[in-house]
């Protein structure tokens, strides 16, 4: 079954289709009016002429059934032996004496029944005669004479008369839609000039980072004694007070970030100096009991497990503020061997497989934070997946970039929880996770590098595949803008 859109009009189409379709109802009411009038009209002459004859034919004749043309017509005068016996008729049916202007005739018994239907009450009425058309007939009070007067000439008039209201109307409603679409364009474009500033505020990456909002409506368009301009008046206001929020939010967030990039710089040091001492103390020459040395472990594990939060944290805050990176020319294929060398010692209970290309794939980026990618996204593999899991880490060439795809045959990355992996602090739930202890900025140091790469990383999960896919611009290329998945 194909579903067919109907596209919307636009606000301009819908105004000239109201006004045409307005003109054109006033003016079939005017022509339906002028038609009846004149159709009453042309009739009315047509009765008074009839009576008239019909005052004359009764003076004329004493008998005889007749029908009576208008003066000039190849209808005549016709008499009926049947139905006037005695009339003044010759052999044929004829009458021997037709009125001034008459031309004899004959009607068949059809057309002779219907003149003999018609009441004699001197009313002029409207009769079908088969094969004659439409005639106004007047039928004598003696109802000796039967008179018609042929309606052809008035239908021809007023069928002129619908054919030129008819090409009129169609040619002033053509000008009028013309002269409309002129005018109400002129009468919208302020409209359309506002339309412009809310598309453009609309295109500004408002939800991140610093914006300068400096779009407003022209003052020209922002007039209060207009409906436009009461409607670019209210939109001003409300970027006015869009742009001091965002002014606000960017001080915040400035403030958060200074604030979590010393604290993790502070950090730094007492944690390392906890690490140091606990060492120190556990291989020592002083006895210690088996407590006092499970303490000690605990206290380096927890110090390590904090030292690399503090780091990732110090490096999402540099990222934030857009410090720059090493960028160099960097072989992918040794850091994804390197990386999944690593992540097997790390993980010796999954399967780990290489797909590579036989060439060198070299990207422009910081090999250190590209390190860092192959190194989050196998952990992630790894510390969400059941044992016996196959990840696969795989290079390859796509259109004008290079992509980078680690992928696993697990359960899967949970729907509700698929939109927000990327996000800060976002963890999976229990039955996804092998170990505790996840801090949730592993996806997220994953995107902040790529971004800062000029990539993106994008993910797509289903029950036995998930795929992380980075991808980065190709240095041979250029940075142009990457195809979606």
């Amino acid at each position: 079954m194909t579903v067919v859109t109907v596209r919307p009009w636009s606000l301009r189409t819908r105004l000239v289709v109201s006004a045409v379709a307005l003109i054109a109802v006033v003016a079939a009411v005017i022509a339906t009016v002028t038609t009846i009038a004149l159709r009453s009209y042309l009739v009315e002459q047509k009765d008074e002429q009839l009576r008239e004859a019909v005052h004359r034919g009764a003076m004329d004749r004493a008998g005889g059934l007749r029908f009576v043309g208008a003066p000039g017509n190849e209808l005549g005068t016709v008499g009926g032996r049947a139905e006037t016996p005695g009339g003044p008729l010759d052999a044929a049916g004829r009458l021997d004496s037709p009125l001034p202007g008459d031309v004899p005739g004959t009607l068949t018994g059809a057309q002779l029944a219907a003149l003999s239907a018609v009441p004699r009450d001197g009313a002029v009425r409207t009769v079908t005669l088969p094969g004659l058309g439409d005639h106004r007939v007047l039928a004598s009070p003696d109802g000796r004479l039967v008179l018609g007067f042929p309606l052809g000439d008035v239908q021809d008039t007023v069928g002129t008369l619908i054919l030129v209201e008819v090409c009129v109307t169609a040619a002033g409603l053509v000008a009028a839609a013309l002269a409309g679409g002129t005018l109400v364009g002129v009468a919208l474009r302020p409209l359309r000039r506002v339309a412009a500033t809310a598309r453009r505020v609309g295109e500004l990456p408002l939800h991140s980072g610093e914006v300068a909002l400096h779009e407003r409506v022209p003052d020209t368009e922002a007039d209060p004694r207009t409906e436009v301009g009461q409607v670019g008046a209210a939109l001003n206001r409300m970027l006015d007070h869009v742009h001091s929020a965002l002014h606000a939010r960017q001080v915040s967030e400035t403030r958060v970030r200074q604030f979590v990039a010393d604290a993790s710089h502070e950090l730094r040091t007492p944690l390392a100096s906890i690490r140091g001492y606990a060492e120190l103390t556990r291989r020592g020459h002083e006895e210690t009991g088996p407590g006092t040395r499970h303490a000690l472990t605990r206290i380096e594990a927890e110090a390590t497990r904090m030292t690399g939060l503090v780091e990732d944290l110090l490096l999402l805050a540099r990222l934030d503020a857009g410090r720059p990176l090493s960028y160099e020319p960097a072989d992918l294929s040794p850091l994804v061997v390197d990386a999944v060398s690593d992540a097997r010692a790390a993980g010796p209970d999954h399967v780990w497989r290489l797909d590579l290309p036989p060439d060198p794939v070299v990207v422009h980026g910081d090999p250190a934070r590209l390190q860092q990618i192959l190194v989050n996204l196998l952990g992630n593999a790894r510390a969400h997946t059941p044992a016996g899991t196959t990840v696969t880490a795989r290079v390859r060439r796509d259109g004008h970039g290079v992509v980078l795809e680690v992928h696993d045959d697990g359960p899967g990355v949970p729907g509700e929880l698929l939109p927000h992996v990327f996000q800060r602090f976002a963890r999976g739930d229990t039955s996804r996770s092998r170990q505790s202890g996840s801090t949730g900025l592993g996806l997220a140091i994953v995107q902040a590098v790529v971004t800062a790469h000029g990539g993106r990383v994008d993910v797509s999960s289903v029950p036995g595949r998930t795929v992380f896919a980075v991808r980065l611009p190709d240095p041979q290329v250029g940075h142009r803008p990457v195809t979606p998945l």
